[in-house]
């Protein structure tokens, strides 16, 4: 496969194109958990307070397994443990089914925490799209498959919504079901999908230097990196889920789904030009922008509570999210040598991991003892410490 025209400007391969097909399928799978787990949870669970137990689960399954993913990828390839992680995600389908026809929260918690280790391995599809890229499109390259997400923000509401309720089955219990076709579609893009050989000595392509980690030392890029990625990750996961528990209340089911669908097409949406934003302004710009707009979500989060407020709020976060996440993992990129790619990239997805757990367990509990206004209030420091970092770390002259 080659990666320059006949100009020697660099172009994405097309097993990136394979990779954001793999990587709609995994943010539908996400989708599809993210709008129904806190509803189906609180209809098992035995109190309210345990309803979103099975989505934390999940987050902490992505947790744990996400750096033996890496490492396994290191050791074996991407490509079969993509399809092992496929494979739980069918897993994860039949037993969430069973769960729900079964009205048993054990074997929900179980479904979510399979779910979870799918996820732990499909994380890694945007590092897979620049494993072999020339430094000046990986930014590129990571945006396009993170922009798979469109698709997922489009079917996933619409699958929950219509699978929802069908005369013969449970209610929900064909969501789950839809979990098992995503997880052979999956296989199907997989046996398909080849990696190229690292290319070397061409035009645009720069191993980073040997001084940033080489050493297997943290550095401050490295630290602004990871903190980006993770506490945009935390308060994204803490407010949607939230959110979806205050909507419950305030409309119907379809309008929440809605709202949800908004928020996630403006996660992704704008990841058709983040990697050019990031090239255009940088990546402190591209940062300190994401970290603005969570900050102008969570002002709109402290106003009265409303439909159009509640979806406001979620559109901005989406959109902030999608710059920290992004910019987040493009930085890493840059940062991290090919040799030491898959334990900076294990370390740094578990961090991620980490905080989206915590972003997934809290939410009920702070809804019932602060409540969603302030909640909100509680994420503006995380975003002004972030911003301080970015600001700090990512001068100009690195920027470039």
């Amino acid at each position: 496969m080659q990666f320059f025209n006949s100009s020697s400007r660099p172009r994405l391969p097309q097993s990136t194109y394979l990779l954001a097909l793999a990587q709609a399928i995994n943010l539908t799978a996400a989708v599809i958990s993210v709008t129904i787990a806190a509803v189906i949870g609180t209809k098992l669970a035995s109190t309210a307070a345990l309803g979103t137990v099975p989505y934390g689960v999940q987050f902490a399954a992505v947790m744990m397994f996400t750096y033996p993913a890496s490492m396994l990828m290191c050791r074996y390839g991407r490509r079969i443990i993509f399809c092992y992680g496929a494979i739980f995600l069918i897993v994860a389908g039949v037993v969430g089914y069973i769960a729900v026809t079964e009205s048993n929260f054990i074997l929900l918690i179980v479904a979510h925490g399979l779910l979870g280790i799918y996820i732990a391995c499909a994380n890694f599809y945007r590092f897979a799209a620049v494993d072999n890229l020339p430094s000046t499109i990986k930014s590129k390259g990571i945006s396009l498959v993170v922009a798979g997400g469109v698709i997922a923000a489009i079917i996933g509401p619409v699958l929950a919504s219509r699978l929802r309720s069908v005369i013969g089955y449970a209610d929900f219990s064909l969501c789950y079901a839809a979990l098992i076709g995503l997880g052979v579609v999956t296989l199907l893009i997989m046996a398909n999908w080849h990696q190229d050989e690292i290319k070397l000595g061409v035009p645009g392509f720069e191993s980073p230097s040997s001084s940033l980690v080489a050493t297997n030392k943290w550095n401050l890029k490295i630290v602004a990196a990871i903190f980006t990625a993770a506490v945009g990750y935390f308060i994204m996961n803490l407010l949607m889920v939230q959110a979806s528990l205050v909507m419950k209340n305030i409309c119907s089911f379809d309008a929440s789904s809605r709202a949800i669908q908004i928020h996630v097409l403006a996660m992704f949406v704008p990841s058709f030009l983040t990697g050019s934003l990031i090239a255009k302004k940088g990546l402190r710009y591209t940062l300190l922008l994401g970290f603005t707009l969570i900050v102008a979500s969570a002002i709109f989060g402290m106003t009265p509570i409303s439909y159009e407020s509640v979806s406001i709020s979620l559109l901005l976060l989406g959109l902030g999210w999608n710059l920290t996440y992004v910019g987040g993992g493009s930085l890493l990129a840059q940062c991290v040598s090919d040799r030491d790619r898959h334990r900076w990239q294990g370390i740094n997805d578990s961090l991620i991991a980490g905080c989206a757990t915590l972003g997934a367990l809290i939410p009920a509990p702070l809804f019932s003892a602060i409540g969603w206004s302030n909640t909100n209030f509680l994420v503006l420091p995380l975003c002004f410490a972030g911003s301080i970092l970015c600001w700090s770390t990512i001068t100009i002259q690195q920027d470039q």
